[in-house]
């Protein structure tokens, strides 16, 4: 007789799937075209493709499908003048998104680390 194996669920799992990181981005992408720090960045975007990549990059960078198929973190960036306080500002949206939609603190948190972990690949640093 074999040991059941259990494999420990991914933040993509936990979050709730694809529904979940639709809903949260949609509602991301809402707060950051309201914050006028943040928003001239999108002026010329296509937010309905915008808003598609970076479903797939977040359900991929949460540990689930691998369907992201958009320039890597340091391209996509490369032509825009954002510094880590950009940076801290979306991490700020994404933690009310989650929040909001009543993701636990301690689930937010561990969602927060992980897209911040892209930070100096965003930055071009290191």
């Amino acid at each position: 007789m074999t040991a059941a194996t259990t494999s420990t669920p991914t933040l993509f799992e936990r979050l709730g799937g694809l529904v979940s990181i639709d809903v949260a981005v949609d509602q991301l992408y809402g707060r950051i075209q309201g914050d006028p720090e943040l928003a001239p960045f999108f002026d010329h975007v296509d937010l309905r493709r915008q808003r598609a990549h970076q479903k797939a990059f977040l359900a991929m960078a949460l540990g689930g499908p691998r369907s992201y198929g958009g320039r890597g973190m340091a391209e996509a960036h490369r032509h825009l003048r954002i510094g880590d306080h950009h940076v801290d500002l979306v991490a700020g949206h994404l933690a009310a998104v989650l929040a909001g939609l009543g993701v636990s603190p301690a689930l937010v948190d561990e969602v927060v680390a992980a897209v911040d972990g892209l930070r100096d690949t965003v930055l071009r640093r290191g």
